[in-house]
């Protein structure tokens, strides 16, 4: 668990060093039929070494020759200089926007490249991809500028890359100067990926996949994409297609990414998973963020801000159709929890408090996207399983969520899985009010001791028929104790459709109560199903 959150407090670092976006200054690519793309040198100033046959298919097949054969961890640079380029000595080596893959395209995303460092050690063999053909990059030191004293300068002239973000050469049309270092998508650190959304902010981070992630006994395992290909654009349509490798201990796989900058940014993922060990957890679409605290609780006194999060709940679409919203906790202890599902519509982790006053941050909380998770195909049988781990600081990513297929992952098990990701400022509309807050107090006395009071506030198109006199119905369940007081009232802010509950949990310690709870009309549903885990 410690390495995943230096490796993620290290990918956050590297990313501050590049300028995000404004949405502001971008102009939309024009619509109509794309017109095909003229020839260009697409590695620009890069060399390349010989062409080599290539496909995704033939990366496929790769993936699973590797993955029949004992695994080979890949070579390092030295760690003894790895060590010594730190946070601040990483920040300080900006890749030269001269030298960009795609730098006059083809294509409108010019592509630039991470060096090497403490929490990135493995270096990425990037390629050219055209005409059925793959031509290796030649890492050049030249193409980075750095301090004459930087460690990095220390390392093998061919020591390689260490991941790749993405521009939008649209926004020179805008006259922006500044465009070459504003970035939209990075890959960098094990196979972690981020993406912006329409607020111009990095925040949660997906994965390739998850490997025994808060197994009991069991060190998590991080598989790595050791190569990328980036497939020259034949069109310039507004996509960007690259291919990866994906190598670990248990685990060998590939995976091809569609990626579209439109206002928000939007993925497909194509994925062929092939297990060379047995994995206790798999987590297929994963998804990393941080949560410390927010409105719904608080320890006194631990931090001025009213709110640190990068996202503040998990939302689901399952299968059967129901929309469910779990606020994300801050545990005493590391856990998870189970959706258990059938071909589940989707999920995400998501930033639904967007208001600045909530936060006073200047690192703009309130910005950080929502990410979505749409599965293409049929997934069958499984879970979603969020696991919260305990966290004192905003520096640690601590919730994962991500899809458990039902069956054993066992050696010699394969994988397909096609899946869309959209990373904007919200989820595709639920067609039922949302939870837009929780909040936690003490509740009345029962049997002389304080009850949990929990008032949670819905708001959506669904209940704006109703008067303050005539409230919609709820809907309480919870696994152990008694609720002592309950009630439903319209906030008096003058905003339709606006409403919250009440109600009051009177449960000794002992196991969690878990809780369920939504807003109703007779028999119809008029909100998404609120989750909570209460712990005592």
């Amino acid at each position: 668990m410690i390495q995943r959150r230096k490796i993620l407090l290290a990918i956050a670092a590297a990313l501050a060093s590049v300028k995000t976006r404004g949405i502001a200054a971008r102009t939309q690519a024009k619509t109509g039929t794309a017109a095909p793309t003229p020839p260009v040198d697409a590695l620009g100033a890069l060399q390349a070494r010989e062409a080599q046959p290539y496909s995704y298919q033939g990366l496929v097949e790769t993936a699973r020759k590797l993955a029949a054969a004992d695994y080979v961890p890949p070579p390092t640079p030295p760690a003894n200089i790895l060590q010594r380029i730190d946070y601040e000595a990483h920040w300080l080596i900006r890749y030269k926007n001269d030298k960009a893959l795609f730098l006059h395209g083809p294509g409108s995303y010019p592509i630039e490249f991470f060096h090497v460092a403490r929490f990135f050690r493995v270096p990425v063999r990037m390629f050219l991809a055209q005409d059925g053909q793959a031509r290796e990059i030649v890492f050049d030191r030249a193409a980075f500028d750095m301090p004459a004293d930087s460690p990095a300068r220390e390392l093998p002239a061919d020591v390689g890359f260490a991941g790749f973000h993405v521009h939008d050469n649209r926004l020179a049309a805008t006259g922006a100067a500044d465009w070459q270092d504003r970035d939209w998508v990075a890959f960098l650190g094990a196979s972690y990926f981020r993406a912006i959304g329409e607020l111009s902010q990095y925040g949660v981070s997906a994965r390739g996949v998850a490997v025994n992630t808060a197994v009991a006994g069991r060190d998590e395992e991080f598989p790595v994409f050791t190569r990328f290909y980036f497939e020259a654009p034949t069109r310039d349509d507004g996509e960007l297609t690259v291919c990866a490798l994906l190598e670990g201990p248990s685990i060998a796989g590939a995976y091809r990414f569609r990626l579209r900058y439109e206002r928000s940014v939007h993925m497909e993922v194509e994925a062929a998973l092939f297990l060379r060990k047995d994995v206790d957890r798999l987590g297929l679409a994963p998804l990393t963020s941080m949560y410390w605290y927010s409105e719904t609780t608080k320890a006194e006194a631990i931090d001025w801000r009213p709110e640190v999060h990068d996202s503040d709940g998990l939302a689901l679409w399952n299968g059967g159709g129901e929309r469910i919203w779990r606020p994300l906790i801050n545990p005493p202890h590391t856990t998870a929890s189970v959706f258990l599902d059938r071909n589940p519509k989707g999920y995400g982790l998501l930033q639904r408090d967007r208001n600045f006053d909530h936060y006073l941050d200047g690192v703009h909380y309130e910005r950080r996207p929502s990410v979505w998770v749409e599965p293409i195909d049929h997934w069958g049988l499984g879970a979603v399983q969020l696991i919260e781990i305990p966290t004192e600081v905003e520096s640690n990513d601590n919730i994962v969520a991500m899809w458990v297929p039902q069956e054993p992952a066992r050696a010699g098990a394969s994988y397909r899985l096609r899946y869309r990701m959209l990373w904007a400022s919200e989820e595709p509309a639920p067609a039922v009010a949302r939870c837009i807050s929780t909040r936690l107090g003490r509740g009345g006395k029962s049997g002389g001791e304080f009850a949990t009071r929990f008032v949670i506030e819905f708001l959506g198109a669904t209940l704006t028929r109703f008067a303050p006199a005539t409230p919609p119905e709820d809907s309480i369940w919870i696994s152990r104790g008694q609720i002592i007081y309950h009630e439903v009232e319209a906030i008096p802010d003058g905003v339709l459709g606006h409403w919250r509950v009440y109600f009051d949990v009177a449960a000794g310690p002992g196991a969690p109560v878990e809780l369920r709870v939504y807003l109703r009309s007779g028999k119809q549903q008029l909100t998404e199903t609120w989750l909570y885990t209460l712990n005592l």
